[in-house]
């Protein structure tokens, strides 16, 4: 049941478009903000991992979903990285204003991830050759707990980089935390530009 949970931080561990913008979250409006981001994605992940344990995740993977969530998660990754920039240039260490509501921040989180082919191709990988491993010895309540504590430690890394991001806003200067919401904001259209490149390659292939 440990190695589960641990299989669920090791998943949200490398950096990509959910940490990048639970770090500029959390940087610009502090922890719950971030987290919500996180929360959004996990969200995300839970439908993805139902619409596969049921066998429903093939109609997500046909060229032409596909090319629809790559053209969908390319603009809304520029979008959110273009606007990350932007509000790099406002970021005061004391005084940033919030001016994005938690559902702003929980639905960017989500988007992010449900128009992800990259998160469910993954997912199918990953969690769809744990499912086939785990069904194979244990029965559906032992799937079920082992999904759960595949959750809980997702949602452990959540909870840090969420304090993390936050944390920064107290320790560092004004220009430190501009670059790195900057580096974050670059990231995130660096991401949107590879979906779009994805996309692109689909249509004139």
């Amino acid at each position: 049941m440990l190695s589960f949970l641990l299989l669920g931080i090791s998943l949200s561990a490398p950096i990509g478009p959910i940490n990048a913008a639970m770090l500029d979250r959390g940087i610009k409006r502090g922890f719950l903000h971030a987290w919500l981001v996180g929360i959004g994605g996990m969200l995300a992940d839970v439908i993805l991992i139902i619409l596969i344990y049921f066998g429903l995740v093939h109609f997500l993977t046909t060229p032409f979903m596909k090319t629809f969530l790559w053209i969908f998660g390319c603009f809304i990754l520029l979008y959110t990285g273009v606007e990350s920039l932007i509000g790099a240039g406002k970021l005061q260490k004391d005084d940033y204003k919030s001016e994005e509501t938690m559902a702003k921040s929980f639905f960017a989180g989500f988007i992010m991830s449900i128009t992800s082919p990259l998160s469910i191709l993954f997912w199918v990988g990953i969690y769809g050759s744990v499912l086939a491993e785990t069904i194979a010895e244990f029965d559906r309540n032992h799937v079920l707990l082992y999904t759960g504590m595949l959750f809980i430690g997702i949602i452990v890394w959540d909870l840090f980089m969420a304090s993390l991001a936050s944390t920064f806003k107290h320790f560092l200067t004004p220009r430190s935390l501009s670059v790195i919401s900057i580096i974050s904001g670059l990231s995130l259209i660096g991401f949107g530009l590879h979906f779009g490149f994805k996309a692109f390659h689909v249509l004139v292939g």
